[in-house]
């Protein structure tokens, strides 16, 4: 039975990459952060009775830029996988607070790197590391594929780009396992109202309910590639059951714009 590290299981894409996981027979631990509001509301039905001796999904108090909290987790869990989810992952947001944004994006992966690096364990670890499509930026090539070279433009952007590279630094020196997932949008029930999608739907659903009349968008003709995250967390893992580690494109090929997203959501409700 293996197991598995989730750092960033409360997030959109790290729910579901539990479920995938605990339908795939793994041991699933995850880090949060500590909080004084309840954080877990995304995993909660995966929970079950913690004095059950079967019980295959156990969280641990941490955080990606606290290197000694990384290592007491890992030598704990000793897992075969680690997902490396973690980020503060709003692209806008980022503007407003980008030192702790390459803190958190950019330097917490290096911490997780050299952790990894220095722990002498038994087994060979494979870690997913999560890269962004936005480390695209504005590339002037209609389709991106892993050759297509990077131009970020926001903070956010240009810390993901550090991290992916500081995977293939280590994974070169080092001969560790570490693979970069370059995810496009991928979207859910799961995502917060903060991101368009989720903006969209609930204001839809005020309207029609009586509560708003309008809904404050920004540009409506930006261009996105909407996938579905559960989708993309069973491609997350599929990259790490490849043979060698390597960078991968995760992509559904197909664009929207808001506009064509608002006008498909009204006309389904």
């Amino acid at each position: 039975m293996k197991i598995a590290l989730i750092i960033g299981i409360t997030g959109q894409t790290g729910s579901y990459l539990a479920e995938v996981l605990l339908e795939k027979n793994y041991i699933v631990h995850g880090i949060i952060r500590r909080s004084s509001s309840f954080n877990t509301h995304r995993i909660q039905h995966l929970f079950k009775d913690p004095h059950n001796k079967k019980i295959k999904i156990h969280l641990h108090y941490g955080d990606i830029e606290d290197s000694a909290s990384l290592q007491r987790i890992i030598k704990i869990t000793n897992p075969d996988e680690i997902y490396n989810l973690a980020a503060q992952s709003h692209v806008r947001t980022s503007f407003d607070i980008p030192i702790y944004t390459a803190g958190s994006v950019g330097m917490g992966a290096l911490k997780l790197f050299e952790v990894i690096r220095n722990l002498k364990t038994t087994k060979k670890i494979r870690i997913y590391q999560a890269s962004s499509s936005e480390m695209f930026g504005n590339s002037n090539k209609k389709v991106q594929n892993e050759k297509t070279p990077f131009a970020p433009t926001s903070p956010y952007a240009a810390a993901k780009l550090f991290s992916y590279h500081s995977a293939l630094i280590y994974r070169k020196s080092y001969n560790m396992f570490i693979s970069n997932g370059i995810l496009f949008n991928h979207e859910s029930p799961r995502r917060l109202s903060t991101f368009v999608t989720r903006k969209i739907t609930h204001g839809v659903a005020k309207i029609l309910a009586g509560k708003e009349k309008y809904i404050y968008l920004g540009n409506i003709d930006a261009k996105r590639d909407w996938g579905y995250a559960l989708d993309y967390a069973e491609a997350i893992w599929k990259i790490l059951q490849y043979k060698k580690p390597e960078d991968f494109v995760i992509a559904t090929n197909k664009t929207y714009s808001v506009k064509d997203f608002l006008e498909e959501t009204f006309r389904l409700v």
